[in-house]
């Protein structure tokens, strides 16, 4: 008994030490955690201390009366680029600085951002994520409506109405900068050999129920995706990218792609890169697939990307006998039921239209002349009768295509590349297109044809391929429908160009827009 007593007394004693050891490890925690939040002033540094503390004080009358604010130069400001803090490259609680428009971390005593405005004398700073501005090394917040235009900059919103008006809209806008710009038509920033991407972002920005949608946040901020889902932000920062081309009141006539294709880059697990050259099919279909699969699209949910561009097809299989078998044994096995033809229907973003071989040996004179060919020839392998043959590694087959539903936005793409084990081939024969009043209607079923209304197609977007397959560069040739005139756009540069040159370019893959009852020809057919 005496035994246990003490051993209770001693454990009783050893919890009494314990406790008082955590309440001491427990205040010392807190000051810790106290420095740490005057220094660093995390995401929460922007709630009024004294309302923390039960008491209110009246907002500090410097907030109205900043003497900074003609400090602030917006020529120099840059929202396009990662929110990082230039010093400590950490993207938490990053505040931009107005008078020479770098990023720094934190505003507290000891912060980049407090250091800077002490070494330099800028005073004006701007919080990327809270969109508050603060004077610093004061540390107060500033109020003033004259730096609306900053925010709307670096978040621009748009309301229903807006969105409505945007195609109707013939005006130019002045950028800050002084250069004219319409809404839209706007170069992005080659990095380095990212044109293949810019040309398919500029092409799906200049599809307006894309954009549309886009346009307002709302429409997929609630969307749920699992933990430590990485492919959402691919669908933020398109959508961040929408909002930033179609920007009615830029500081700069162009826009810079940077965060999207660091999206990019980290969703595609570096397939796709900023700093080597990649291919302008590969992409569109990969980002297409991974936004659908982001805004939670499956089989059987539609999500605007499938609403869009999504059409289905009949597919028409026969397995071929090998060449080499004599013919009394392939006219036998054709009787075989594995030889027979199968069909399967199936989905599709785009159609793949496959050019004729280009003549690889041509006398003196046809050295001048480039092999062309119309669209409507490269279109009969929807028409359900045209037979191509697929091989593989091991068996030949017999397919046909069949069109049976359309989407309101039909994508070609041209097959100008051929693969093999040493390199890369390209195709320059030129598509003979015209730019309107492209129906589709002999492709479909007989019961599909009953079926579609509109199937009167109009071109929207060309892109071009220039140059040597691995190489090369891209353009691309964009219908603006407020003004109904054609721009051609390669990186930053943007300028009008006449319908029929369209034709003439090495056309890889086109946008092609379904019109509808109340829709007349475009202009500049």
């Amino acid at each position: 008994m005496e035994f246990k007593r003490k051993m209770k007394s001693g454990g009783g004693m050893t919890s009494v030490w314990m406790k008082s050891g955590g309440e001491m490890m427990s205040v010392r925690v807190k000051r810790e955690r106290e420095r740490e939040r005057v220094v660093e002033e995390e995401d929460e540094d922007d709630d009024d201390v004294s309302v923390k503390y039960g008491r209110f004080e009246p907002e500090d009358r410097r907030s109205r009366h900043c003497p900074y604010l003609d400090t602030i130069n917006r020529s120099v400001l840059d929202f396009d680029f990662e929110k990082l803090c230039s010093i400590s490259l950490s993207h938490i609680n990053v505040y931009a600085c107005l008078v020479c428009g770098k990023y720094f971390q934190g505003r507290g005593l000891k912060s980049h951002a407090y250091i800077h405005s002490v070494q330099f004398s800028h005073h004006v700073f701007l919080n990327l994520h809270t969109l508050k501005f603060y004077c610093l090394p004061d540390n107060y917040e500033i109020i003033d409506s004259s730096l609306e235009d900053i925010t709307y900059v670096l978040k621009p919103t748009f309301t229903k109405q807006q969105i409505t008006s945007l195609d109707k809209q013939a005006k130019l806008c002045r950028a800050y900068d002084g250069t004219t710009y319409l809404p839209g038509i706007v170069g992005l920033n080659n990095i380095k050999a990212n044109d293949y991407a810019n040309a398919i972002l500029q092409a799906l920005s200049n599809v307006p129920p894309l954009r549309n949608y886009f346009l307002e946040e709302e429409n997929y901020r609630g969307i749920k995706r699992p933990p430590g889902d990485i492919m959402f932000l691919l669908v933020q920062r398109f959508g961040e990218l929408m909002r930033k081309l179609w920007n009615l009141r830029n500081f700069k006539a162009h826009v810079s792609p940077h965060e999207m294709l660091q999206a990019v880059v980290l969703c595609s697990k570096k397939t796709f890169q900023i700093t080597k050259q990649g291919d302008g099919v590969d992409f569109l279909s990969w980002f297409l697939n991974a936004l659908n699969l982001a805004l939670g699209g499956t089989k059987k949910r539609r999500t605007i990307v499938t609403d869009v561009f999504q059409g289905s097809m009949r597919i028409f299989t026969k397995k071929l006998p090998h060449p080499d078998l004599p013919a009394e044994e392939k006219e036998q096995l054709l009787l075989n039921e594995e030889y027979q033809e199968t069909m399967v229907e199936s989905t599709f973003m785009y159609l793949t239209l496959d050019l004729p071989t280009a003549p690889l040996y041509k006398d003196e004179k046809e050295q001048l002349i480039i092999p062309q060919v119309p669209l409507f020839s490269i279109l009969a392998k929807f028409n359900g009768l045209a037979e191509k043959e697929y091989k593989t590694y091991k068996e030949n087959f017999l397919k046909r295509f069949q069109l049976t539903k359309l989407p309101p936005y039909l994508i070609f793409c041209i097959k100008r590349f051929t693969k093999n084990n040493f390199f890369v081939e390209k195709n320059p024969t030129i598509v003979n297109f015209p730019i309107t009043n492209v129906d589709l209607r002999e492709y479909l079923s007989e019961e599909a044809q009953n079926m579609h209304k509109h199937t009167t197609y109009d071109l929207v977007a060309n892109i071009v391929h220039d140059g040597k397959p691995n190489e090369g560069a891209y353009r691309i040739h964009v219908l603006h429908h407020g003004t109904g005139k054609w721009y051609e756009l390669q990186d930053l540069q943007v300028t009008d160009i006449l319908p029929q040159m369209i034709t003439l370019s090495e056309a890889y893959i086109q946008i092609w827009k379904r019109r509808e009852d109340d829709e007349t020809n475009q202009q500049g057919a």
